[in-house]
């Protein structure tokens, strides 16, 4: 969290965490210590989470082939702020993406999971946006070569009855 500030509201004194935001509007938010935790506010991950939330981006699992479903799975996961449920959706949707174009919706969905993880890891890591995106994107590249790989290889069927 960040610095304790006190500020007087309405006659009295009142206890905030000042909040620095992370997008590159910048500026601060004041969130009432004795609410932060009803309204979701969480600390960052910590520097030594980063690798297990990469190794996350890198695996493939299922995504609804229902667009309903994916919306309605990625409300819940985009409310619920955690950084690995962030990586749930830009893991699912980047995936879905490969198959299928993505809906307008669905697309601003996978950009604003996208920026808020890249802001999150980049604050923690202390290191730039354009870097930290770049290791985001290397680790969907593996998930997409681990996908591949489990394909089995056939022989193609053309030809054999020919003796080739």
């Amino acid at each position: 969290m960040g610095a304790v500030v006190e500020k007087v509201v309405a006659g009295r004194p009142i206890r905030f965490y000042q909040l620095a935001l992370l997008d590159e509007r910048g500026g601060e938010l004041l969130v009432p210590v004795d609410k932060a935790q009803a309204i979701g506010v969480r600390r960052l991950l910590g520097r030594s989470e980063i690798p297990k939330l990469l190794n996350q981006l890198k695996q493939t699992d299922g995504t609804a082939k229902n667009w309903k479903h994916r919306a309605d799975d990625n409300f819940k996961l985009l409310a619920s702020g955690s950084a690995f449920d962030l990586a749930k959706i830009l893991g699912s949707l980047t995936e879905w993406s490969e198959t299928k174009p993505l809906s307008a919706r669905e697309k601003l969905t996978l950009e604003r999971a996208k920026k808020l993880l890249v802001c999150e890891i980049s604050e923690v890591m202390r290191e730039s946006k354009s870097a930290v995106e770049e290791l985001v994107e290397q680790a969907l590249r593996a998930r997409k070569i681990t996908r591949v790989s489990r394909i089995p290889n056939y022989l193609p069927t053309s030809g054999l009855s020919q003796g080739v």
